[in-house]
Parts: structure tokens; C-alpha cells; sequence
């Protein structure tokens, strides 16, 4: 059986938890094609080795990082996103240009 380590719940079968894609650089909302947004969004660098991934332990729907060798599949470690992210990005809302 394979573990990973919930920061939030400890140690629990893989199962219990979904990907949810590569951490990497949000594009600034306010000057961003649809075309970037696009990429950032549905793209993946998918590069070999060490990357960090969100996942997501279901039951409690509690999101984190995990550092994983994706060659071998080994879980480094798993932390709080907080420490990578201690600001909240606002979104203003597109304002629809007149033709």
C-alpha cells in the first residue's frame, strides 16, 4: 500500500487523495491574454525528476504541496501551501470592451 503524508491529517493511503497539477507562477490577471491564461491553466512543463504538485486529501478537501521524483515516484515531502503562498491574489472583474 502507498502512504503519502497529509499535512493537515498524516499519513493515509493514496487513494484518499486526487493531483491537481503543477505548482508553477500565476500570470497578473489584470494583463493576461486568453491564449496565456490558457496555457497556465491546461499546460503542464511535465519535465522529468523533482517537481511540486498540488494535491488534494478528498475526505476533508484540505489542498497541499507535495515534492515528488516523478521518474522513481517517490514522495519527498508534503507541506501547507502557505509556505509558498502568504498573499491572496484579488481578481477584478473583466469589464466587456464596446464595439
Amino acid at each position: 500500500m502507498k502512504v503519502m503524508n497529509c499535512p493537515l491529517n498524516g499519513p493515509r493511503n493514496i487513494s484518499e487523495f486526487a493531483w491537481g497539477g503543477e505548482v508553477k507562477p500565476m500570470p497578473d490577471p489584470a494583463n493576461v491574454s486568453d491564449k496565456e491564461w490558457a496555457e497556465w491553466l491546461f499546460l503542464e512543463a511535465n519535465e522529468a525528476g523533482i517537481v511540486r504538485e498540488w494535491w488534494c486529501h478528498v475526505p476533508t478537501s484540505f489542498w497541499f504541496i507535495a515534492e515528488r521524483n516523478n521518474i522513481t515516484d517517490e514522495i519527498i515531502r508534503t507541506y501547507p501551501a502557505t509556505e509558498l503562498f502568504n498573499t491572496r491574489v484579488e481578481f477584478a472583474p473583466k469589464v466587456a470592451e464596446k464595439k
